[in-house]
Parts: C-alpha cells; structure tokens; sequence
C-alpha cells in the first residue's frame, strides 16, 4: 500500500453542488431559491418556531409544573438482578456496565428493593432503597454507598 494511491471508499464521498453555474446545471440563475421572497434573499428566512406571525405553538400551549435542570438521574437496578453475578462478588457500576445489566451508569446507580436477593454481595451504589438494604444484609452481603 502506498499513500499516493489510497481513495476513500466507493460511494462515500459525494461531489458538492455547485448552485449559481449556468442554467444548464439545473442549479442556475436562481439557485435553486425560486424568485423573490424572504427565502429567497440572502440571510433571509426565519428563525425556528416561526409561524408567519400567528401565535407560535411554544407560546399557545400552557406551560405546568416545574422541570428541575440539575436534578440527577440514575440507573436503576432491582435486587433480584444481581443474582446473575457470582457468590462474594463485589458489584459496582463498572461491574454491572460489564456484565449488561446496564448499558448506562447515568448519574449513578441506584438500588431497588425488588425481588429475592439469593447471593452474598458487596453492593457499591450511589443509592438504595430501605428494602434494598435489608434484602443485601439479611443474607449476609454489605452494602457501600458511595457520593459522586
């Protein structure tokens, strides 16, 4: 292989369009804008939401509640679903990425109570839930709660 003759592969790169070259390129003369107009102009057209003047669908619905921009998200991860791993295994959230109990760690991962816990774990989680804790100590496992 010579870098001379590398080419990217078939298809995979596309000629630009050339607009403004002559009628004959059936992108002349106007350019594909049609005539006049705002669109039509240059730096013309308008702003997303923009309904022609009537009252943009943002500001017609009622807006309800409250949306809190900092508040944390976690995975969650019920206790039942730990018993895939082995017995005195430590799980955290690298652990559960591994083994495809969760595709995301979000902002952390939080432990529900649900279902029959049959292993003893050291679980470390950003959070728990009241019975997710006595289900990982009642067989004997330890629970670790780590703040970010």
């Amino acid at each position: 292989m010579k870098l001379h003759k590398l080419k990217p592969a078939e298809g995979s790169r596309k000629k630009e369009v050339r607009v403004g070259r002559g009628t004959g390129s059936g992108n002349g003369k106007t350019s594909g804008r049609g005539h006049k107009g705002q669109k039509a102009r240059s730096g013309g057209g308008v702003r997303p939401g923009f309904e022609g003047g009537q009252m943009p669908i943002y500001r017609r619905l009622p807006k309800r509640g409250f949306k809190n921009i900092w508040a944390k998200e976690f995975a969650e991860v019920n206790v039942e679903t730990l018993n895939r791993f082995d017995d005195g295994a430590e799980v955290d959230a690298v652990a559960l990425v591994e083994s495809g109990i969760l595709k995301n760690v979000l902002d952390g991962v939080k432990i529900l109570g649900n279902g029959e816990l049959t292993k003893k774990l050291t679980v470390k989680a950003q959070g728990f839930t009241k019975t997710a804790v006595q289900k990982i100590e009642s067989i004997g496992g330890t629970v670790i709660g780590t703040e970010e």
